[in-house]
């Protein structure tokens, strides 16, 4: 409930937000007596499909912090801490990032990383993953996930999702415009039921393609980072064992804003929307890489 609680309120916090700038700015004015004002528009579409996404990206460490609960291992004394901290901190080095922080969350098998920068990320795993895994397959899932950090994925899963945010919004108010005025013949000054109820009804369907666009990428970033745990190690055993381990566990779920960043996830209500591909996928794929 506190998660659920926490994202909510998070997101209207960020819409109020972009609300104030859209007004400062002046660019949620773009429906004028003399029709649609298309460059307005696109300022605004800009502004609320990359502002979200940008502000989710900065505050995803502690946000994720704070609904996992994680709790941060760096200078602990515990071996098992120092092991886990020494082993990101080698993978770290050999890919040319700065020294995440590292953290260990209670809960099923999983891991993660975020952060809005390669050289201030954070890279966590649960309780249930050091439980359940050999000390290889940890560091394989370590790899993975600083292979996740390394690659830019957190940014780049940003700027794509902040591209398809701006096309919806753009398009579902400019069809909205079009269903309205030519369709409904609308002749008032300003717009019409016909436009309130297309632009609802097209940030559904077409917020509903563009999850379809970022989880396909999502699946791309699953594979590379497989690749990097892989090459991490020098070897890719390790990591065909763990992903074969997590296919006969019940992965934990990770809060919304760091599922498409663990190692593992139960996808979405079709294929189409899992932000991860099937575990016999990826070790197929890396059974066959050179």
């Amino acid at each position: 409930m506190k998660r659920v609680f926490l994202f909510i309120v998070t997101n209207l916090a960020v819409m109020l937000v972009l609300g104030i700038a859209a007004s400062v700015l002046g660019v949620n004015r773009y429906l004028t007596a003399n029709g649609l004002n298309l460059g307005m528009l696109l300022g605004f579409s800009l502004l609320m499909g990359f502002g979200g996404a940008i502000i989710s990206l900065l505050i995803s460490k502690p946000m994720a912090k704070w609904s996992t609960r994680a709790q941060v291992i760096n200078g602990s004394n515990d071996p098992t801490h120092r092991w886990i901290v020494g082993t990101v901190e080698n993978f770290a080095k050999k890919a040319g990032i700065g020294m995440p922080e590292v953290a260990i969350f209670e809960g099923a098998p999983n891991a993660f990383a975020t952060g809005a920068f390669k050289n201030s990320a954070l890279v966590a795993v649960s309780t249930g993953l050091l439980q359940g895994m050999t000390k290889d397959e940890v560091e394989a899932v370590i790899g993975h996930e600083v292979a996740h950090v390394a690659n830019g994925d957190m940014v780049t899963m940003t700027l794509i999702q902040g591209v398809m945010n701006t096309f919806v919004v753009f398009l579902s108010r400019v069809i909205g415009y079009f269903v309205d005025r030519v369709i409904l013949r609308n002749q008032n000054d300003g717009p019409g039921i016909g436009y309130y109820v297309s632009t609802i009804v097209l940030d559904l369907v077409l917020g509903a393609l563009a999850a379809v666009v970022v989880a396909w990428f999502s699946r791309q970033r699953e594979y590379r980072a497989d690749a990097g745990a892989a090459q991490l190690m020098g070897r890719k055993q390790p990591m065909i064992n763990a992903l074969a381990r997590l296919g006969g566990l019940n992965p934990g779920e990770l809060p919304r804003a760091v599922e498409a960043m663990g190692i593992s996830g139960k996808g979405g209500v079709m294929a189409l929307l899992s932000t991860h591909p099937p575990i016999e996928d990826r070790i197929r794929a890396l059974q066959q890489a050179a």
